[in-house]
């Protein structure tokens, strides 16, 4: 059963891919496994408590699982009890494109469609940069999630990501004159591109940790020291460098997300809306697409758990 058809108080026996997995103490201090399980259509938390054997090493993120389970509710949402649970076998011939939500558009098609942006580009030195970070990281941008949860959380979600805010940058360069198109452009690919040091994520587009940099330091602070490094072995001129930065560094605007300052230029403005609209319109797009019309939405936290509205108007996509 797909996860977006479960009804609390009914029993199921489905197959899920693991996305996170928690080993936990229950308030009787007994250990218990806390897991976030996941197909196609979307993701559910679940609760093994009577666990048995080598908890540590078994049901890993990454892995699928067949689980009998009872469906139930907690604070609002649907949880599952699970009764049983195995790790699948060849016997079993799984189809794993079942349990992997991944970006609407192939990640080849996503790669040239960025080159075809870059190759816009009249700044020789903006493009070469930008160039140098592309072919790094070309091998993980074809599979990378843009977060480990929330918006984009999806295989190859971080370049659909920076495509749907690099086609928003574009038209929104033809309407303000002020803004330096190839500042825009560089700005939005390269403004998560540290995500992939900053997660640990396998082929699959399944983020199983934070990496110690990434705790440590968060994708901004390592998105500035790499932009810094990369311009000095190309030798690009110091403003330049410090412009994409600054960017970079202020693309989240507020301290308590990251950002020690707000943005200086109007490129660094814009970069910051163009991210938050994409993440908003991901986020409400994926709250409302499987509910039906004249219902609102559980709270959601990622939008100040403000409950959302499907109208008879509303449109969504898959």
């Amino acid at each position: 059963m797909l996860i977006r058809e479960l009804k609390i108080g009914e029993d199921v026996t489905a197959f899920y891919l693991v996305k996170a997995k928690n080993v936990k103490t229950s308030s009787a201090n007994k250990p218990y496994i806390d897991f976030t399980l996941q197909d196609i259509s979307g993701e559910v938390n679940a609760k093994l408590w009577d666990v048995k054997g080598d908890i540590e090493n078994q049901y890993n993120p990454g892995e699928v699982v067949k689980v009998q389970a009872s469906v139930t509710q907690w604070q609002q949402s649907v949880q599952l009890k699970i009764i049983k649970i195995r790790t699948v076998t060849q016997e079993d011939n799984v189809d794993y494109s079942q349990f992997i939500p991944t970006a609407p558009i192939p990640a080849d098609t996503m790669y040239n469609e960025i080159l075809f942006f870059v190759n816009k580009m009249e700044h020789k030195e903006i493009k070469k940069l930008v160039l140098a970070m592309l072919e790094e990281y070309k091998p993980k941008l074809m599979y990378y999630p843009a977060a480990k949860s929330n918006h984009h959380a999806i295989k190859s979600g971080l370049l659909y990501h920076v495509i749907r805010m690099l086609r928003s940058g574009d038209a929104l360069c033809d309407i303000y004159k002020n803004l330096n198109r190839d500042l825009v452009f560089a700005g939005v690919i390269l403004h998560d591109i540290e995500k992939i040091n900053e997660m640990d994520a396998n082929e699959v587009g399944v983020v199983g940790e934070y990496t110690m940099e990434g705790q440590l330091l968060g994708h901004i602070i390592m998105g500035i020291k790499k932009i810094e490094q990369k311009a000095e072995l190309l030798k690009i001129d110091r403003e330049i460098s410090l412009l994409i930065q600054h960017m970079i560094l202020s693309h989240h605007y507020e301290p308590e997300f990251g950002s020690p300052k707000k943005p200086l230029i109007p490129e660094g403005e814009l970069l910051h809306y163009l991210d938050m609209i994409d993440a908003r319109m991901y986020d409400m797009n994926k709250a409302l697409r499987d509910l039906d019309e004249g219902q609102f939405t559980d709270p959601i936290f990622v939008l100040d758990r403000r409950r959302l509205y499907k109208s008879s108007l509303s449109q969504t996509e898959e």
